[in-house]
């Protein structure tokens, strides 16, 4: 009998990454589940960023992302290093640019792996890295009508 972590199943997929994207028009959830969806993953993760009402202390009315024209080719540099390291089926990442108001999705990222741990690991990496290096800026406006930039997502 072959060990468990034999099996093809266990292993990362041969071209994991599905869907990368910057998007101009709102995120759809079920593209992106539909995107890591792989009958060999025991696990899948989702994580959805929205835009909240406040940071800071402050009422946030409205923000604004924008990004340089390398952030896909970053998103993918970084979806290739949590492949590296995982045992991903599937990964999916995408991310909102333009104007969007309190409740709209900004990002969403989903990675399936052949065990929870794994995809929970994964998918934390993937968004953590995707926040902290991808050229992403966020313009908040306030309800006191100050306003301010925020840089990498």
């Amino acid at each position: 009998m072959a060990a468990m972590n034999d099996h093809p199943g266990e292993q990362a997929a041969q071209e994991p990454i599905k869907l990368i994207g910057i998007r101009e028009t709102p995120l759809s959830l079920d593209e992106v589940f539909r995107a890591v969806g792989d009958d060999a993953a025991g696990g899948t993760a989702l994580f959805v960023g929205t835009v909240r009402n406040h940071d800071s202390g402050a009422d946030v009315d409205e923000l604004g992302y924008s990004c340089h024209p390398t952030a896909e080719a970053e998103m993918r540099r970084i979806a290739e290093k949590v492949v590296a390291e995982y045992p991903v089926r599937a990964l999916a990442a995408v991310h909102r640019i333009g104007d969007l108001k309190v409740g709209d999705l900004a990002v969403a990222v989903a990675v399936s792996c052949p065990h929870r741990g794994e995809a929970f690991e994964a998918c934390r990496k993937l968004i953590d890295d995707l926040k902290h290096e991808v050229p992403i800026w966020k313009h908040q406006k306030f309800a006191d009508g100050t306003e301010e930039w925020v840089g990498a997502c």
